[in-house]
């Protein structure tokens, strides 16, 4: 390529033109206006138009060359490679530090660092907690190692980890809120409906102290100290707010504080809170009712009144959505032929309901029940399973057997001690508890919610059905991202550590929602995970991981940055770099 000067009559235009071969005959083309001189004097502030010109097209023309040459690298099969030099990298993060820059967490670090003056790099320690918590989960100790893995290096030491960590914890409200302000220049946020859900992560430590302490309502019965996690997402499952309580607190009184968060620090007035039932108290429920606010909250039938039981179990006053027709369920037990039958083939994906106004210590909502065949099925199927391992157990002999954990199969199991009278027992008998069974089987099918919208039934229940959202989302951030066992001991280093942890899930989400959730979480973080690069020194780095459908969709993040080239260029590397920084 070279650079073309055209004079006029009123100015003098600089364009870089490249020669072509085409048809038979050589022709020029312009690649680029580099405008006139005049404006480029204005632009360069006192350089020389023509000068920067020609290095401008020089850098360019070397630019094409390198993108065309082929490379090739030379190794040695007896000469052994150098002691201690890191030859394989990560690339993977990059496409999170795409929307870590998007969501505007470089400036929050800024924001925090021109208030406390600290001289260590936040951003750099922030970024690198959030995408190993993703792609190495590790202790903190682990993540300053596991970072230098990544293709851009670390700017800090493990000391400056823990300041920061501190600093983290005091910050988090204005994190929260300043991620909700700048996420909604990357998407509209749908806060109409939130979830809210609290669970446990323990600490392999036995002493209670501070926010650790130990509860009798923790669901895996773990002989461990336990803080609470609060969780909001809003509509489309990103994450909104957060909380972190001791763990003796009872859960239900964790919702209030956050909502009240949300309320001051998002400036949100009129949504919708769905929960489910075990942190549905009548308070959370009045709380729910002022001013343009809502609840929809999981009810089990089990637990209602008897009058109400009778009625939500009762066999007739069945309805479908749409229709005005009244059905009696009990046609699904006739036989086929006689009065009243109803064909389960037919209603198979059908959900019945019936609902009705209940009053609860003065507070008005709706009960609303269904009933499905399919999801009848579903519940037995499970059931049948749990009976078939307590089977099994029992078919063992007596022994040991430890108080059932939540919906355990052990909770079929009874056992009875034989012994003379009045001696101590000296036989133990397990058997199959099939009362128990039979009172579970009258349930099946059945599901309620309480709400005090009067919006249709149906969309109601759609509103309830995201509820599964925020229930992968623990167990996204427990499992994948090892968020427990917890390592830290002092409180504010435990409240940091579920800060990064929320964010990562942040993260995480829009990653999702960019790639159009056409992928398990499984199948990205397995990707984003295996995306190493073998560093050929002088000339790039080579991918050694499998271009897949997945992967072209990743770079489709990057804005025309490609790093799976069968060799990424220093330059093309420090490109896409540079892309994942730009708003």
């Amino acid at each position: 390529m070279r650079l073309s000067i055209s004079k006029s009559k009123n100015s003098i235009s600089l364009y870089m033109i490249k020669s072509i071969y085409e048809n038979g005959s050589h022709t020029s083309k312009v690649v680029e206006k580099l405008g006139t001189v005049a404006e480029l004097e204005k632009k360069l502030k006192g350089k020389d138009p023509i000068e920067w010109a020609k290095e401008y097209v020089a850098e360019k023309t070397k630019e094409e060359k390198e993108q065309k040459r082929e490379i090739l690298i030379k190794y040695s099969p007896v000469k052994q490679i150098t002691k201690g030099k890191q030859r394989s990298f990560n690339g993977g993060y990059l496409f999170l530090q795409r929307i870590y820059h998007a969501l505007g967490l470089d400036k929050i670090c800024a924001m925090i660092k021109k208030k406390y003056k600290f001289e260590y790099d936040l951003n750099s320690i922030l970024s690198r907690l959030l995408y190993a918590r993703i792609i190495y989960p590790a202790s903190k100790l682990a993540t300053f190692k596991l970072s230098k893995r990544f293709i851009e290096q670390p700017k800090f030491d493990l000391q400056h980890i823990y300041r920061a960590l501190s600093v983290l914890a005091k910050e988090t409200d204005l994190i929260q809120a300043e991620l909700y302000k700048r996420s909604l220049g990357l998407s509209a946020r749908n806060t109409g409906v939130l979830y809210y859900d609290c669970t446990n992560y323990f600490f392999e430590i036995e002493q209670d102290e501070g926010l650790k302490q130990y509860t009798s309502n923790a669901k895996d019965h773990k002989p461990n100290p336990v803080v609470q996690m609060g969780l909001f997402l809003d509509g489309d499952g990103i994450p909104l707010a957060f909380n972190i309580t001791d763990g003796s607190r009872n859960e239900q009184i964790t919702l209030r504080p956050l909502e009240q968060q949300i309320l001051r620090d998002f400036e949100l007035s009129k949504f919708v809170v769905c929960t489910d039932a075990g942190l549905s108290s009548h308070a959370n429920r009045l709380f729910n009712s002022i001013g343009e606010r809502s609840f929809v909250t999981t009810q089990s039938v089990k637990k209602l009144e008897n009058y109400l039981k009778g009625w939500a179990l009762y066999c007739e006053g069945w309805k479908l959505p749409g229709a005005d027709e009244s059905y009696d369920i009990s046609g699904f037990f006739k036989a086929e032929g006689e009065k009243g039958y109803l064909d389960p083939n037919v209603f198979w994906n059908k959900t019945f309901y019936k609902e009705r106004n209940i009053k609860v210590k003065d507070l008005e909502q709706r009960l609303i029940v269904t009933f499905s065949l399919k999801y009848r099925a579903y519940q037995r199927k499970i059931r049948a399973g749990q009976v078939r391992r307590a089977q099994k157990l029992i078919d063992k002999g007596p022994g040991k057997l430890k108080k059932p954990k939540q919906n355990d199969y052990k909770r079929f199991i009874v056992k009875t001690s034989i012994g003379e009278d009045g001696k101590k027992a000296k036989k133990t008998i397990l058997s199959l508890d099939k009362d128990l069974i039979a009172k579970e089987e009258i349930y099946d099918g059945y599901y309620a919610v309480c709400t005090n919208l009067k919006d249709d039934v149906m969309e109601i229940i759609k509103i309830n059905r995201g509820r599964w959202e925020i229930e992968e989302s623990f167990r996204i951030m427990k499992h994948e991202f090892k968020a427990r066992p917890v390592h830290m001991q002092r409180d504010d280093r435990i409240t940091a550590h579920f800060a990064t942890c929320f964010i990562s899930l942040m993260l995480f989400r829009y990653l999702e929602k960019l790639l159009g959730e056409e992928y398990t979480c499984e199948e990205i973080l397995d990707t984003l995970r295996g995306m190493d690069f073998l560093r050929a020194e002088g000339e790039g780095y080579i991918p050694t991981y499998m271009r897949t459908d997945l992967t072209d969709a990743l770079h489709a993040i990057l804005d025309g940055a490609r790093i799976d080239y069968e060799i990424v260029t220093d330059r093309q590397m420090k490109e896409a770099c540079k892309k994942t920084k730009q708003k």
